[in-house]
């Protein structure tokens, strides 16, 4: 477990750093450049997804059982799941209605993708892992949306199109996902099939 959240440490302590402390951040990319500044994030981040891909499998080794989900709460986290996958397309589809609403929709879909897999998992691991892109993800959508306010920043209008490009992109890559990727690169058939 000590694996696992060392990686949580680092990747979400990385992805934080607007959370905690902008003023910091700002300075010290002028400082060092943005290129050196997203090398060192990127390999902060990376050192630190490493970490939690290890500590989770070290952890499903021996699980420690907090409850027994019902089954039915796997359909449910398949529909936040699918949602999650729609928001993630959203992010980078232009001029979509999802993202003129929503304005965050990639820390949305870590919200929903996180609740979701809470709902669906009963281990301590699990409890920690997608708690804490859970509490990540609150404090990152509140703290970007005051900072949206302070800035005045407005998103462009969706447009019909774009809003179906992103959402027939989500849900193909969501398809993709649970159906083959899931049980291919984590070991699980999210919804009990593979295709």
């Amino acid at each position: 477990m000590s694996v696992l959240i060392l990686g949580l440490l680092l990747f979400l302590g990385a992805h934080s750093v607007r959370i905690v402390a902008d003023g910091w951040r700002a300075r010290t990319i002028a400082r060092l450049g943005p290129g050196a500044w997203k090398g060192l994030y990127s390999l902060v981040s990376l050192a630190g997804f490493a970490l939690i891909v290890w500590g989770w499998g070290l952890a499903r080794q021996q699980p420690v059982v907090l409850w027994q989900p019902p089954v039915a709460l796997r359909h449910v986290n398949a529909l936040f799941t699918l949602a999650a996958f729609v928001l993630i397309a959203a992010a980078y589809v232009p001029r979509n209605a999802v993202k003129a609403r929503l304005h965050h929709p990639m820390v949305l879909s870590v919200k929903l993708w996180a609740f979701g897999h809470l709902l669906a998992t009963g281990t301590l691991a699990a409890a920690v892992l997608f708690g804490a892109f859970l509490l990540w993800a609150v404090l990152d959508f509140r703290t970007a949306r005051r900072r949206d306010r302070a800035q005045g920043t407005r998103y462009p209008t969706g447009t019909a199109g774009g809003t179906a490009l992103a959402v027939a992109a989500g849900a193909a890559g969501w398809a993709l996902f649970a159906f083959w990727l899931h049980a291919a690169w984590i070991g699980v058939a999210p919804l009990g099939v593979t295709a």
